[in-house]
């Protein structure tokens, strides 16, 4: 790993514990919370906004008074506000995508939540994916969050990875090591 993405890693990591840390002082992290997905959000829908934050030749000047139009206009709190102003003054900005996902994955870590990934070989209901969100709480005795993913490639099945733990029941697997027990013999 090069040095430069370390330091950015460990920057990111030192940002997002600070807004955390901060949003938990001022009993203000559920607003940031939604504060941070407009944001993502924001850079999901904006090119614009994605190359503002990122690209370097903007004056800090420019930086700080477009992050003051958002925040009035998204109605930030005056913490969240704040620390964006401070990403500026202090020519961070350019993290602020990767201390937003940080900043979210510590929310969910101090709630004791779960990410899993679940792919499925046919589009899943809404029921579907709360029925199975709630199999996968009461198994791992924790709130799990899925990301789910449509995936016709799996042809049949569905595939589900929580941390280090795989299930796949999926026709492609199956297939696979049909394949391989075929080619042993």
């Amino acid at each position: 790993m090069s040095s430069k993405s370390v330091f950015s890693e460990i920057a990111t990591g030192r940002y997002a514990l600070a807004l955390f840390e901060l949003g938990k002082e001022n009993y203000e992290l559920n607003r940031m919370e939604i504060e941070s997905k407009s944001l993502q959000d924001l850079f999901k829908k904006s090119p614009e906004f994605t190359s503002f934050v990122k690209d370097p030749t903007y004056k800090r000047n420019e930086q700080l008074e477009a992050i003051k139009v958002i925040s009035n206009r998204f109605k930030f709190t005056n913490t969240f506000s704040k620390f964006l102003c401070f990403l500026c003054f202090k020519r961070r900005l350019f993290f602020l995508e990767k201390i937003l996902n940080r900043f979210l994955q510590l929310l969910s870590k101090s709630r004791g939540e779960i990410k899993a990934k679940l792919s499925s070989s046919k589009e899943l209901s809404q029921d579907e994916l709360e029925n199975i969100q709630k199999e996968l709480s009461e198994n791992f005795t924790s709130k799990i969050i899925l990301d789910y993913k449509y995936d016709p490639t799996l042809v049949g099945g569905l595939i589900i990875q929580v941390g280090s733990i795989m299930i796949d029941v999926s026709i492609k697997n199956r297939l696979k090591q049909l394949e391989t027990s075929m080619l042993e013999t």
